[in-house]
């Protein structure tokens, strides 16, 4: 078999597995909501999940265009299928780690960073596109403020029209929206997260020399959704007890304004070709709501221990990726 040929295989395959792992560790954040308030059954949760997500997939390609050029250059980075294989290995490492001990990392912050420390590791600090990384970068960091922001105000207007509203009547009808906006939460997490193995694999593509556009082509697509989709039936239990319930005790009320809030944010994400982390956004969204609701509500050491995760994850993404591509170089 043709080395080069036999690496992109690789790397595609590692790159399904990411997405498969992208599946049940961040997808039930998307579900978290709606299964603490029982609005859905986890079982249903998830087949519903599982489908939303790849609709979302195979809907946009945006984000995974400018994870393929927008933080290093496939084509000219020395050893790039090294690169794009110990940054995916990095990335899955990372992921199972966080996934095990049930605390909702970014897959986001992960692979970026997983990256840019395998391309530092081939081709120095230049071997960076600057301009797009720090973009990336601050859509990563905006986006869970804004979220916090948004739930706060969400629920604040949601708490001002229905005030003189009968409590038990209320969150029955909550409840039942609450399926329709899981759902949402489902698709545009499709449309952002399965972009990001896409566009991992149209770089490996590209680098390899069997491509030369950015385009993701039609195969990339369904093969991301579909691993995406089979790695969300199979549920991330873990996450969903920390994301639905270690917060805040979620209503549904406040599940539904949280998860309105995020699937904004989420969504003019994707429409801006940014991509950004769903399990920052959809926690920072329910802490915004909880601190409407009320501030002593909200289990702040429980975000604070995600915060501190969400911070050291780039680096130590980066480090391991990097020392991945040194043992990777010896052998490839």
């Amino acid at each position: 078999m043709d080395h080069m040929f036999f690496v992109t295989v690789l790397i595609v395959a590692a790159a399904l597995i990411f997405d498969l792992i992208n599946g049940f560790h961040d997808t039930a954040n998307a579900i978290a909501t709606s299964v603490s308030t029982k609005a859905l059954k986890p079982k249903h949760a998830i087949m519903m999940a599982a489908i939303m997500n790849f609709l979302g997939a195979i809907s946009f390609t945006g984000v995974a265009k400018t994870i393929t050029k927008g933080i290093v250059d496939p084509i000219t980075l020395p050893k790039g299928e090294v690169v794009i294989l110990a940054a995916l290995i990095s990335a899955i490492i990372w992921n199972l780690v966080t996934w095990y001990f049930g605390i909702p990392s970014s897959s986001s912050h992960a692979l970026i960073g997983a990256i840019a420390g395998a391309a530092i590791a081939s081709a120095g600090f230049n071997a960076i596109k600057y301009s797009g990384f720090v973009m990336i970068i601050i859509g990563l960091i905006a986006s869970p403020i804004i979220a916090f922001i948004v739930g706060y105000l969400v629920y604040t207007l949601i708490k001002t029209i229905f005030k003189n509203a009968n409590l038990s009547k209320a969150n029955t009808r909550f409840r039942l929206f609450q399926i329709l906006t899981a759902a949402l939460q489902s698709y545009t997490h499709g449309t952002n997260d399965a972009q990001k193995a896409m566009g991992i694999i149209t770089m490996a593509l590209i680098a390899n020399g069997y491509q030369t556009g950015d385009d993701v082509q039609r195969w990339v697509q369904v093969a991301c959704a579909t691993a995406m989709a089979i790695g969300t039936s199979v549920g991330g239990w873990r996450i969903i007890k920390t994301v639905g319930g270690k917060i805040m005790k979620i209503k549904p009320v406040s599940g539904v304004a949280a998860d309105v809030s995020s699937v904004m944010i989420i969504f003019s994400a994707t429409l801006f070709h940014l991509p950004v982390s769903t399990t920052h956004v959809i926690s920072s969204a329910i802490m915004g709501v909880g601190a409407s609701h009320r501030i002593k509500g909200v289990k702040w050491d429980t975000g604070q221990r995600m915060l501190f995760t969400w911070v050291i994850t780039l680096p130590i993404s980066a480090v391991i990726s990097a020392i991945i591509f040194t043992i990777l170089g010896i052998f490839i």
